[in-house]
């Protein structure tokens, strides 16, 4: 599967394309929704650049009540990084002065597939604006996250076809201390998801992220070894959701689950697109549900036999 529809809400403000400049819309109040700014992927001659759309957006919108961003597609963004994207955005931080909220890569796979999109070092976006709170970015290729410092940041969504190890421990390095959410999408090592449940530690014993509140490793081609590293990680003990969906999560993973510290304080375990017997789903909703855990278990997935002995299973988001 591959991702095919832009986010409609973000920040919790609706997504708003940019109105092109001879549409003759009306612009709303600019704190009332999340700007979606994009060009396209595959940009003609006589097509506005991203540049252009952003030049655009700081003069016809009031900057200073702007609450968040969502930057799309730009120029051959399959052979160019975002790092023109980081360094506009961080040009302009007199200018957004209320900005809490970033999103980097808002592309469907009919823009550039997931695993396509070439990031950049996105960390320079974090001490340029001390104020976010909300902070996405899609595209694992090129992507650097090295451990950074930041006091406000509340929410942390990295969505990948594959997370490398270094990002991932750059990640569970930094001193966060405001984080609630942390969602990162780990992905198969075909599309550069080589890191480990070690690369986590500093994340799983809990040492990190004092606010955490949200986890979600997602989307892993490993998530049985996820699984069965959250099952004894102390942070577990202080989460109200933990988010294991989009994986290749099998009754191997669910088990080790079962087996480890209680999970009956949460209010919620995603499951989401997983490789799990009838017998097992039925297992882990008799042991949470009573306590008032929601067990999401939607989108079963069954194994491929190829008919030479090989069983296959896939993550929910990979290209």
């Amino acid at each position: 599967m591959t991702i095919g529809a832009y986010l409609e809400e973000f920040h919790g403000l609706p997504v708003l394309d940019l109105p092109d400049a001879e549409s003759g819309v009306a612009l709303p109040d600019p704190a009332a929704v999340a700007w979606r700014l994009s060009s396209p992927t595959y940009n003609d001659d006589d097509e506005e650049s991203w540049d252009a759309v952003f030049e655009r957006f700081l003069k016809t919108v009031d900057t200073a009540r702007v609450r968040a961003i969502v930057v799309g597609g730009w120029e051959d963004a399959y052979d160019t990084s975002s790092a023109a994207i980081v360094t506009a955005l961080i040009g302009a931080n007199d200018r957004l002065t209320a900005l809490e909220a970033v999103f980097l890569g808002d592309m469907t796979m009919e823009d550039c597939e997931i695993s396509w999109i070439v990031q950049s070092d996105v960390t320079p976006l974090l001490a340029a604006y001390p104020a976010l709170r909300e902070f996405g970015v899609r595209g694992g290729t090129g992507l650097v996250f090295p451990p950074v410092r930041h006091t406000g940041l509340e929410t942390l969504v990295v969505e990948t076809g594959g997370l490398g190890a270094e990002v991932v421990r750059g990640i569970a390095g930094s001193d966060l201390p405001a984080l609630e959410r942390l969602e990162l999408w780990l992905g198969t090592d075909e599309y550069g998801g080589d890191s480990t449940p070690g690369d986590l530690a500093p994340l799983l014993s809990g040492e990190a992220f004092p606010a955490l509140r949200s986890l979600g490793l997602c989307n892993s081609v490993i998530q049985d070894r996820v699984a069965a590293a959250v099952a004894s990680a102390p942070v577990v003990a202080r989460l109200d959701r933990l988010d294991l969906s989009m994986g290749v999560l099998t009754d191997e993973g669910a088990a080790a689950l079962l087996d480890g510290q209680p999970l009956t304080h949460l209010t919620e375990l995603d499951l989401e697109h997983h490789y799990l017997s009838e017998a097992m789903g039925e297992r882990l909703t008799a042991a949470l549900a009573p306590h008032g855990v929601r067990v999401v278990l939607d989108d079963p997935q069954t194994p491929e036999d190829d008919g030479d002995g090989d069983v296959w299973r896939y993550v929910a988001i990979a290209e």
